[in-house]
């Protein structure tokens, strides 16, 4: 066996029922995994270095094949749900067998990493992949481990066993199809099969953390962070589409990081080491500092289009996936929080891309509004994009990230309504969607207005200007801000058919309201009352 930095020479994965391998890459460094998995053909390198490869069917997570085993650690835990779905522990071992027999004879990559910041809440993660570039990948995503000392003594606190290219069972083993990711908290171990996409396993550590945190009064979160000059630190929640990576990279502003944090006694904090950006339609012009990294030796790019000739990416073709990514390390970035943490957020920023044109471009929250917008996750899709749609979809996801919360979404929503009230954050809405009418009328308002009122909120000057209630929603909106035309701060006055905003903003605030009424048993009546007016 091939091995590198591990704790014994040639140490065995039999521990963990993994017999026969052909080989055990252990810990290799980033140059060894790229000239192995050159070797191998998992991808090419193109322009500046980065490694492009093609995950084939799945270019992008598949929901529907996610599974958590149901036990005496989760039973009484989980919020069984469409989106956590139980498997019983005895079908877990038979797919665990499978898998086992399915990789003798095979090599396989390991890597040790941990991910969480602070030392207090760290999980040391181990990551046994069957394509090297996975290695790199995840070595991008979590946190690798440098140090030969700590290799050595290395114990893992949960393993991923990516069988990527397994496509041999069925339905019968309990399945929705021949992919499968299946979380056990008890044994501690995270199986992958039936799809290359790298999201996988980054996500499926995440819904992890986000189970063993809130245990240790830590409250996971999916949110971007960064850090002012003068060592306020803020959170940026937010659904695809709505700019949370975006608004995050601020030349003013260090990133803490773009997707995962905790919120623990201590501060905040990174789950992650990089960062998982799409890159579909991504310019220089736009966003240089995550282009940059496209063209960076380490970056992983999942189905990005390239001339084969002069090996130049084509990051406007999405002719295999919208989805394309970039999987890449912190460090790869200049304006960054070395140590991927900071004290308690000053100010909380939930972002929403309002295609129904009514709700504010910015509006102050109390801590009541704060946990219904939590937990409701408001944002809306786009029409137009199918033929006979003519209407804006309200989308809805918990948390702003249902699919990675494990936990019943009011666990989250009293963590953060604690952390509020101790840290004295201030919260705010901000819409990057539409104003002046719906989609389709008015326009999506420009991302210098957005910048400049996301700055006057996280630089204190929204606390000397005068405030009035909005009509429907009950939002605190600011009456100026230098910068933005004061006629597009309250929606309804940027409208030119005001009958027609006042039947848009009614139509959507009884959506909100309706989505709301689930969570109803689980909040006090000042949350219930944070709702709409009407």
């Amino acid at each position: 066996m091939s091995c590198c930095n591990t704790k014994n020479e040639c140490d065995s994965l039999e521990y963990i029922g993994l017999k026969n391998l052909s080989k055990i890459h252990w810990n290799y460094p980033v140059a060894k995994l790229y000239e192995t998995a050159i070797q191998r053909n998992e991808g090419n390198v193109v322009k500046g270095g980065a490694f492009v490869v093609d995950t084939g069917k799945y270019t992008g997570r598949s929901p529907n094949d996610r599974f958590i085993v149901k036990d005496d650690t989760t039973a009484d835990k989980v919020f069984w749900s469409k989106t956590n779905v139980a498997i019983s522990p005895e079908k877990f071992d038979v797919i665990f067998e499978k898998v086992k027999e399915y990789l003798v004879g095979k090599e396989v990559f390991v890597l040790d990493s941990f991910v969480g910041a602070d030392e207090q809440h760290q999980l040391n993660v181990r990551v046994i992949t069957e394509l090297a570039w996975q290695s790199i990948f995840a070595g991008n995503m979590f946190n690798r481990i440098e140090d030969k000392s700590k290799l050595e003594n290395f114990v893992p606190g949960f393993t991923v066993i990516a069988a990527s290219k397994m496509q041999t069972l069925s339905q019968e083993y309990g399945l929705n199809s021949s992919t499968f990711i299946l979380i056990n908290f008890t044994k501690k171990i995270i199986l992958i099969g039936g799809t290359e996409y790298g999201g996988e396993i980054k996500k499926s550590i995440f819904t992890g953390m986000n189970f063993l945190m809130p245990q240790q009064n830590v409250m996971g979160m999916h949110c971007s962070a960064n850090l002012g000059t003068g060592g306020d630190s803020a959170l940026l929640f937010g659904l695809s589409g709505t700019g949370k990576t975006t608004l995050s990279a601020d030349p003013h502003r260090a990133l803490i990081g773009d997707d995962e944090h905790g919120w623990s006694k201590n501060g905040i904090f990174n789950f992650e080491g990089g960062c998982y950006a799409k890159v579909i339609n991504l310019s220089a012009d736009a966003e240089p500092e995550i282009f940059k990294t496209t063209q960076s030796y380490g970056t992983i790019l999942e189905n990005v289009v390239f001339d084969k000739c002069t090996r130049n990416c084509d990051l406007f073709d999405g002719s295999k996936t919208e989805n394309t990514r970039s999987s890449y390390p912190l460090s790869q970035l200049d304006n960054i929080v070395p140590e991927h943490k900071a004290g308690h957020p000053k100010n909380i920023i939930f972002l929403t891309a309002d295609a129904f044109g009514v709700l504010p471009p910015i509006s102050k929250l109390t801590p009541e509004q704060a946990m219904f917008q939590f937990l409701i996750g408001y944002t809306a899709k786009v029409a137009g994009t199918e033929r006979g749609i003519t209407e804006p979809q309200a989308t809805f996801s918990t948390c702003f990230g249902a699919p990675f919360m494990p936990m019943h979404p009011s666990v989250y929503a009293s963590l953060l309504g604690e952390k509020i009230s101790e840290h004295n954050t201030q919260c705010w809405l901000l819409n990057t969607g539409w104003i002046e009418g719906p989609y389709g009328e008015g326009h999506r308002i420009s991302i210098k207005h957005t910048r400049t009122l996301l700055n006057a909120a996280l630089d204190g000057s929204l606390n000397n200007v005068k405030f009035e209630k909005e009509q429907y929603f009950g939002l605190a909106i600011p009456t100026e801000c230098e910068g933005v035309p004061a006629e597009i701060l309250n929606p309804k006055n940027s409208w030119k058919d005001k009958d027609a905003y006042d039947a848009k903003a009614k139509d959507l605030a009884t959506r909100f309201k309706n989505e709301f009424k689930q969570y109803e048993p689980y909040v006090n009546d000042a949350v219930k009352n944070a709702g709409p007016n009407i």
